[in-house]
């Protein structure tokens, strides 16, 4: 997960009717690539959760503001409600199109030695989508994994990335929205206000603390998250329109 998250809760969005919204995509997409990945579809919103495959993906970046900084690595770990696949997770160090800072270094500790002979996003892009293809994918903050990765495929081809999430920071400030704000009285006595960042997120769920600002750490915890979320509030039946964005 990359430098810094909000604080406040969102907004709740309407998630549009992705099956009929990548169909249509399929059709006018220009690149090859993408019209494959959007042929693959995802289940319907009246799915089960538990019928669903997901791959949790944390990207990392040069900063926050895009446009203005870039992807330099990405995580994608496949699971589900019972089982996260390891051995088919991927990681990527790429070239990021904007310079590393010694802030974004600092978080995480990705070097200038270390991009020299990366490959650019554009290199590994059809190996991405295949892994993410047909999946639903899950995030904490979608503004930073889908924003990032739609700019980066407009930069490259000249046209958007599209696809549904599941955002355990969004289902994290449903679930405790009441806490988000703090009382007057709080703000008296000086009490944090309930923090909806990954990690203290985890927390909640009794789950393990884990080196944060590693893409592929990141997503796995971020799948282990969302387990813990739908076991917790939840259920298996629970259909997946109730929950992507």
């Amino acid at each position: 997960m990359s430098l810094f998250m909000p604080r406040e809760r969102e907004p709740q969005t309407v998630a549009p009717n992705w099956q009929a919204h990548l169909a249509a995509l399929a059709e006018t997409a220009k690149d090859s690539h993408l019209r494959g990945f959007y042929a693959a579809g995802v289940p319907a919103a009246d799915t089960p959760i538990r019928d669903v495959p997901m791959i949790a993906l944390d990207v990392e970046t040069t900063g926050l503001q895009v446009g203005t900084h870039s992807i330099v690595s990405l995580g994608l770990m496949p699971f589900d409600l019972n089982r996260i696949h390891c051995g088919q997770s991927k990681y990527w160090v790429v070239k990021p199109m904007s310079e590393l800072s010694s802030e974004s270094v600092a978080f995480h500790h990705i070097t200038h030695s270390d991009i020299d002979n990366a490959p650019r996003l554009t290199h590994i892009f059809e190996e991405l989508l295949d892994a993410m293809a047909g999946k639903i994918v899950v995030v904490h903050y979608r503004n930073i994994e889908r924003e990032f990765l739609n700019h980066a495929v407009h930069v490259h081809l000249n046209e958007g990335l599209s696809f549904p999430v599941i955002d355990t920071m969004q289902l994290e400030a449903h679930l405790h929205g009441s806490q988000l704000k703090q009382s007057l009285w709080s703000k008296l006595l000086r009490r944090q206000p309930l923090s909806i960042r990954l990690a203290d997120s985890r927390l909640r769920y009794n789950l393990p603390h884990y080196q944060a600002h590693h893409a592929l750490t990141d997503a796995m915890a971020t799948a282990e998250l969302l387990q813990a979320q739908i076991a917790t509030h939840f259920s298996p039946d629970t259909p997946l329109g109730d929950l992507w964005l």
